[in-house]
């Protein structure tokens, strides 16, 4: 009785540790459902957006200008952000706001990217913080789940005039 007891535990045990493995990694490797909250990313994001964020492009360095990743924030490590990649290493980018003036430009350094919300006047990004090292990607958000009515693949960047091809 007691062995059949302790055997069924076992068992238990080994299957719980066996799919909490498989779920560790499929959420670490290939990807997972990420709810977006604050307004940096209006229009295309909205608060409370639900999105699929895919793992792989980070890991196999595929990240290109115009996607839109989830990053740990260089401020607060305990926390993600979700930004547009506007420069990968070596591009130049312009540093300054929309309204400035003057526009200052400065090079990606190797291993970063720069990074930028879509709604520019609210948004803490790369022109606050300076560039992110690429290691700081989670993942590449590449649909909208909800709500059902923008269901779908991610638009173009409604700043797509602040890439720089130089």
């Amino acid at each position: 009785m007691l062995r059949n007891a302790l055997g069924k535990t076992f068992r238990f045990l080994g299957y719980t540790v066996q799919y909490g493995c498989i779920a560790h990694c499929a959420f670490e490797y290939l990807g997972g459902i990420v709810v977006c909250s604050g307004p940096s990313m209006e229009p295309t994001i909205q608060n409370s957006d639900i999105v699929f964020s895919e793992n792989l492009s980070r890991h196999f360095y595929c990240i290109r200008k115009g996607d839109i990743v989830i990053v740990k924030s260089p401020n607060d490590p305990k926390s993600n952000i979700c930004k547009r990649v506007i420069g990968l290493e070596g591009d130049k980018v312009c540093t300054s706001n929309p309204s400035d003036f003057l526009k200052s430009h400065s090079y990606v350094p190797k291993g970063h990217v720069w990074l930028e919300g879509d709604n520019l006047r609210n948004s803490t990004d790369s022109r606050y913080y300076g560039p992110v090292p690429y290691g700081l990607i989670r993942g590449r958000i590449c649909l909208k789940i909800w709500p059902l009515n923008d269901f779908g693949f991610l638009r173009a960047s409604p700043n797509g005039h602040r890439f720089l091809d130089d």
